[in-house]
């Protein structure tokens, strides 16, 4: 690669200097995500439930060189989201970059969700996404740079799998994207979501124990497997990057094909 390729590459995809918020990022989408813009040259802080995998998942980069460390938070509540919020921003500073990737799977039948299950869903799906943008949203648009990737679903697209409340809370996501572009794209701050297929991941245990449901998935898809985590290191360093600087409020379909299929 010459030096000429290598510092136009840069200038389109580097991270270099830029800091990182990713929830969710010790498993399945979020930690291929967290890794991908740690390894793109961004500080890179990675806020999720369980310590032992967040541990885990920051060994592993830092071993790689990275730059990036560790918030265990309870994004499911408006207090636990704050808390987790502000130590994060204690490790490297304000984020330039957010990416929403936690979030619960509980799909019983439409007629046996509980309002319980329904409150729980909205509030890691949607609320949190919604209350990280309100505090890191304003200052990204102040500075004149900002990314704002969600993680969505086919399911925010068509009703399948008994879509219940995550669907919805999917949905919903998507179009608070439109409405966080709206508002501060015009300050230099894009926000996008990625749309995934079936991703081989602990939020689809229940599914991907089912071998024959895995195959038609598969069979679904024009590439012809289901997604692996590291599908999505292109595409979130693409929106992350000044490349996306004049793509925003956009779904961006991260799925082999199957929701053309």
């Amino acid at each position: 690669m010459t030096s000429q390729t290598q510092t136009y590459l840069s200038e389109l995809f580097s991270l270099d200097g830029r800091t990182a918020l990713v929830t969710g990022g010790s498993s399945g989408i979020g930690r291929g995500i967290a890794g991908a813009l740690a390894r793109a040259g961004a500080r890179v802080v990675v806020v999720a439930r369980r310590e032992g995998e967040l541990k885990a998942t920051v060994d592993e980069l830092v071993g790689d060189g990275c730059q990036a460390g560790w918030v265990s938070g309870d994004l499911s509540t408006r207090a636990g989201m704050r808390a987790a919020a502000e130590e994060a921003v204690g490790v490297f500073g304000e984020p330039d970059i957010l990416v929403n990737s936690a979030g619960i799977n509980v799909r019983p039948p439409m007629g046996e969700l509980s309002e319980a299950e329904w409150d729980a869903t909205m509030a890691v799906n949607l609320e949190a996404p919604y209350l990280l943008g309100q505090r890191f949203g304003p200052g990204m648009a102040e500075r004149g740079f900002g990314r704002i990737i969600h993680i969505t679903s086919q399911q925010a697209h068509r009703a399948f799998v008994h879509s219940g409340a995550y669907g919805v809370s999917k949905g919903a996501l998507e179009s608070l994207a439109r409405s966080q572009a709206e508002a501060w794209s015009p300050y230099g701050v894009t926000c996008n979501t990625l749309v995934p297929g079936f991703v081989m991941t602990p939020l689809n245990t229940q599914l991907s124990s089912d071998p024959e449901k895995v195959a038609a998935l598969a069979a679904r898809t024009l590439v012809g497997r289901n997604g692996l985590a590291d599908d999505f290191a292109g595409a979130a360093v693409f929106l992350a990057s000044p490349a996306s600087a004049y793509v925003t409020g956009q779904s961006v379909f991260v799925d082999g094909g199957f929701s053309v299929h």
